[in-house]
């Protein structure tokens, strides 16, 4: 690692990436978080102020620049006198768009962007934020029975969603990119859907499934289940991938495991009992029906009834990372939110 110790932290005011700024002041670290609008910079120092370890000379040791993945203006300056870059903006979206270029152009052109202001810059280390949304949209062939970080979702699939393509497609792009630009060392870290606790009130799309189920929004749950990881270990993939020189060149699973909505439920249902938490899981003919009318339900038709078996070994072995448990994280997702007066 070179003496410099500045990080561009891109997306800084996301859930995942106000994580990975802690954690990398907290490691030693001086962070240059990027925000689409110099208003959210207040928002992550105040997070900040509230979480770090050490607040001395916190005004100097976390600065912030403004950039937006469809230009490129301010990126060079950006990671002028970075030691690597951290890309974690991407969109997310809490529905499916019409138009599907809306999502996968930003996160290519974004990608790349983000790619060659780095090598220009000198920075030779990136560690990627993708989605095992770039690995499983597969079948998986005969014979073997978890996914790893050798597949790659087929964006042609059925079950492929313009998110899942715009994920997908971002990563390949950073990978054929360093091919072809060895001299660039990458890593890229693959979470499943992100819980635990947020720094502040801000929530992202992915603590909204768990507020949903908290607000009794629903009378059943659907046919579903997901993969789920703690924010905590997703961001310390990230800090760990930095600073293990092993991980270059590496994908990583984050996930601790798959639960079925049914079961998520059940474990909100067993801490708050007397929430009108929905137990019932709808038959999948009905969820086809609400998806023509709600195009939050029609994202999750293609994967109704599916298990998403993943192997996390590599993140165990190469990034030392012992998950936390997929039942404290969603029971921390919940204190957070009522603590965070998100959920009444």
């Amino acid at each position: 690692m070179s003496r410099r110790k500045k990080i561009l932290v891109t997306g800084g005011s996301g859930f995942i990436a106000k994580h990975i700024v802690l954690q990398l002041l907290n490691e030693g670290f001086e962070v240059r978080a990027s925000v689409r609008s110099m208003d959210r910079s207040a928002e992550i120092m105040a997070a900040m102020v509230l979480h770090a370890k050490n607040t001395d000379s916190l005004d100097t040791r976390l600065t912030f620049c403004e950039l937006d993945l469809n230009s490129d203006a301010g990126w060079d300056d950006a990671l002028q006198n970075c030691q690597a870059l951290m890309h974690t903006a991407s969109p997310f979206p809490m529905e499916q768009p019409e138009d599907e270029q809306v999502l996968i152009k930003p996160a290519v052109e974004g990608t790349l962007r983000a790619l060659k202001a780095a090598q220009k810059a000198g920075v030779e280390r990136i560690i990627l934020t993708s989605s095992i949304v770039s690995i499983y949209n597969k079948r998986l062939a005969a014979g073997r029975n978890r996914y790893d970080e050798t597949d790659w979702s087929e964006t042609n699939s059925l079950m492929a969603t313009a998110y899942s393509k715009s994920k997908t497609q971002a990563e390949k792009a950073a990978w054929n990119y360093v091919r072809e630009h060895p001299e660039l060392k990458l890593t890229s870290i693959c979470p499943s859907l992100v819980l635990g606790p947020p720094l502040d009130g801000k929530i992202g799309a992915s603590l909204g499934v768990i507020a949903r189920l908290m607000n009794g929004k629903d009378p059943m749950v659907p046919n579903l289940g997901m993969a789920l990881v703690d924010v905590r270990d997703i961001a310390q993939m990230h800090v760990r991938a930095l600073q293990r020189p092993e991980s270059a060149g590496n994908r990583f699973i984050g996930s601790e495991r798959f639960m079925w909505m049914r079961d998520i439920a059940l474990v909100l249902k067993a801490e708050y009992p007397d929430r009108k938490i929905p137990l019932r899981v709808a038959p999948d003919w009905l969820m086809r029906i609400m998806g023509m009318f709600d195009k939050t339900i029609k994202g999750i038709l293609p994967t109704l009834g599916r298990e998403i078996p993943l192997d996390n070994s590599a993140a165990a072995e190469i990034l030392g990372i012992e998950f936390i448990e997929a039942r404290q994280a969603i029971r921390t997702s919940a204190s957070s939110l009522i603590r965070e007066n998100i959920v009444s």
